[in-house]
């Protein structure tokens, strides 16, 4: 593990040959990178270093490996073979009394929709095929197509969309929930595991190595050099700024979708690379955030009182909520799987809420003490929330299957929606909490408290002394 270098900034105001810098003028510094989770700003580290973190609150800033192009086109290209086959072929079969159900990713989805649920229907279809595709498609063309002698030049929007569809990729939660759904169509029938479910777990591993080979920033390096850039006049301009602009953290920007840092955007400028609205933070990200956790709050209710599924076995209906499913778990012993639902669909929906309720409260309180663990829990919180879709991976499944009329049939109940609506809703408000507000917000109280004591020093040796009760200094905005 390597911790990054610095980026020296100009702290007297920045200077363009000679002249001012006027706001319209854009600067490109293509060796800087910005913390996304405290604000920081480094060197580009050298593609030696396979794993850099930030010194201030030790995000990952670079993840990879030696040969991160060659790597990903083998394991992208390895991932849409498997995706063909989880595509085309069932994954399991259900046999009760002679009479057999497939069960295919596709049909899980078209399931909901016979139901009249389409809006259900439509999100686990795009979690479990369309975004996994995308994001195999997306890197793939990235790394690829550079070496072509005429590409695309609207690669970058490839790539663009292959980052933001990455944490709506959710292969593995569907492993799980299979796995669960598994423990509950064993009791009932005869269950034989089909091709698919193989390919799956090797596709579920597959992107897990993907994700760690590549960083996006070498991705969208290679595109700038071959010119597939948003807007290549502004570029080629910002590029030719830098040589004779020194870098001033003051004014600089961290391009949200890409990564590349500028100065001298003006308020609604879009990055010269991706295409991305400019924003130095997430716009009413505190206030967006609010809504989103509010909103949870109150879909998190009928989630939990309404049921999830309806199973119905020789004319005997019983709805089965999300507690009784993990109740009926520990009924037949199986507490491992009881104890991660458990946590899953009713603890990691709890916890990001209050976990986001409170970096809010210190993004309005400010405080230096806890800074990092603050910010670790964050990206805690931002990896884990889509765990939650286990429950509704196993509704999906368990219908798919489970259609044999007066003997038994499930069918997904209104608290399946509201479910979704919840893991949902809380993956958008972690994406639109901006950590480094809490570092600002932090910054800002401390130089305040400075400002106080050495007032006080000035006035006289009687006046109390104002005194940080931290050992954490974050003045400037830089770890030093």
């Amino acid at each position: 593990m390597v911790h990054a270098e610095q980026q020296d900034s100009q702290t007297d105001g920045a200077v363009d040959g000679g002249r001012s810098r006027t706001a319209s003028s854009i600067v490109v510094h293509r060796h800087a990178l910005e913390c996304p989770g405290c604000g920081a700003f480094y060197r580009q580290p050298p593609r030696s270093q396979l794993e850099v973190h930030c010194t201030r609150c030790h995000t990952v800033l670079r993840r990879t490996t030696r040969s991160p192009e060659r790597d990903t086109v083998a394991l992208a290209g390895t991932g849409l073979a498997l995706f063909i086959l989880v595509g085309l072929m069932p994954y399991i079969t259900f046999d009760m009394r002679g009479r057999e159900n497939v069960g295919t990713m596709l049909g899980g989805a078209l399931a909901f929709w016979e139901y009249g649920l389409w809006v259900l229907g439509l999100i686990v279809m795009f979690t479990t095929l369309i975004a996994p595709f995308l994001r195999l498609v997306g890197l793939l063309a990235a790394v690829t197509a550079p070496r072509m002698r005429k590409p695309p030049r609207e690669l970058y929007i490839l790539l663009r969309v292959a980052q933001w569809v990455r944490p709506w990729s959710m292969i593995e939660v569907f492993m799980l929930g299979m796995l669960v759904a598994y423990s509950r169509l064993e009791a009932l029938a005869h269950v034989r595991f089909g091709v698919a479910l193989y390919a799956l777990g090797g596709l579920m591993l597959v992107m897990a190595a993907m994700d760690w080979a590549l960083d996006p920033r070498d991705a969208w390096n290679k595109l700038e050099a071959r010119g597939l850039v948003a807007d290549p006049v502004m570029m080629g301009e910002a590029r030719r700024n830098a040589a004779t602009t020194r870098f001033d953290e003051r004014h600089a920007i961290s391009c949200h979708g890409c990564g590349l840092v500028v100065e001298g955007a003006d308020h609604d400028a879009s990055c010269p690379r991706c295409g991305s609205f400019l924003h130095r933070r997430k716009p009413d990200s505190v206030t967006r955030t609010i809504a989103l956790v509010v909103a949870a709050v109150l879909l998190y209710i009928p989630a939990n009182i309404y049921p999830v599924m309806i199973i119905t076995s020789l004319g005997d209906t019983s709805p089965h909520t999300i507690v009784g499913g993990v109740k009926e778990l520990i009924e037949a012993d199986m507490w491992p799987l009881a104890a991660l639902v458990f946590f899953a669909s009713v603890m990691v929906p709890v916890l990001k809420v209050i976990g986001l309720v409170w970096m809010i409260l210190r993004v309005r309180r400010p405080s230096v003490e806890g800074l990092k663990t603050r910010t670790r829990i964050f990206h805690v919180i931002e990896m884990i929330g889509r765990w939650s879709m286990i429950d509704v991976f196993v509704v999906t499944i368990l219908i798919a299957l489970v259609h044999m009329g007066f003997i038994a049939t499930i069918q997904p109940g209104p608290g399946a929606l509201a479910f979704a609506g919840v893991v949902i809703i809380t993956m958008l408000a972690a994406e639109t909490f901006d950590p480094r507000l809490m570092w600002d917000a932090a910054i800002d109280q401390q130089r305040s408290t400075r400002r106080s004591r050495d007032q006080a020093a000035e006035e006289g040796p009687d006046r109390v002394r104002l005194v940080s009760s931290s050992g954490v200094s974050v003045q400037g905005g830089l770890s030093r």
